[in-house]
């Protein structure tokens, strides 16, 4: 079945670009022009991913994804002018998935959108299926996380992150292994964004009272905590 991409954006242009790169992948398109129109199509059409334009009249693309993270994690890739920085750090800390600068290349979009797709649809039938420390249990087929029974909700790319720290409890990951693991081998990712995906975790396991689901090691990078403690 071909993916649904949501793709929004107050510029035709650029609807029209991103649009034809997927539509030529194989992809089935929606787009919109505003927020408003967004979370209209996100109802209707309940898409795979979104592509999301930060900076738009009204209502503009953090304000649209902070809405649609009360009830869905449905993958979402924003877009940013260069100098965005700081919307683009807000928008992975409020459930981004990823990013893409304007200007960009078609190609770089569709591997970033390909890419989300197969971590977000990924059955991972590899062994280990169902990992477990402590009170914390993440099965990678059912595509699902609790914590004390209850369940955590994470985006693809968080949950990602955490298989990864939780297959290896004993190991520190540098950013770049996990990017690797997050994105695959051939994507271009900032550390910041990993850091992002880090924080989001944290504070999604802190709501659900489990302070210590990610350890920094200082100059190196992450590893699983010491969970067991909390259970």
């Amino acid at each position: 079945m071909s993916s649904r991409i949501l793709v929004v954006d107050d510029e035709p242009h650029i609807r029209d670009v991103i649009t034809f790169a997927l539509e030529r992948a194989g992809m089935v398109v929606t787009s919109a022009r505003d927020g408003a129109e967004a979370l209209i199509a996100w109802r209707r059409h309940a898409p795979d991913l979104i592509v999301l334009d930060i900076s738009m009249p009204e209502r503009d693309g953090l304000d649209v994804c902070r809405t649609i993270r009360k009830t869905s994690e449905v993958p979402i890739l924003f877009l940013s002018a260069r100098d965005e920085e700081v919307d683009r750090i807000i928008g992975l800390e409020i459930g981004g998935d990823d990013y893409v600068s304007k200007p960009f290349s078609p190609r770089e979009l569709l591997a970033r959108v390909k890419a989300i797709l197969k971590r977000a649809g990924d059955d991972s039938s590899a062994p280990s299926d169902l990992l477990v420390k402590g009170a914390l249990r993440l099965d990678r087929q059912a595509h699902s996380v609790t914590w004390r029974a209850s369940p955590v909700t994470l985006t693809p790319l968080e949950f990602a992150v955490l298989s990864t720290l939780l297959a290896r409890p004993d190991m520190v990951f540098s950013r770049e292994q996990l990017i690797v693991s997050a994105y695959g081998p051939s994507m271009h990712v900032s550390d910041r964004t990993i850091d992002s995906h880090v924080r989001n975790i944290r504070a999604k396991f802190l709501a659900a009272g489990c302070s210590n689901v990610i350890a920094t090691v200082h100059g190196v990078g992450f590893r699983l905590g010491a969970i067991e403690a909390s259970a």
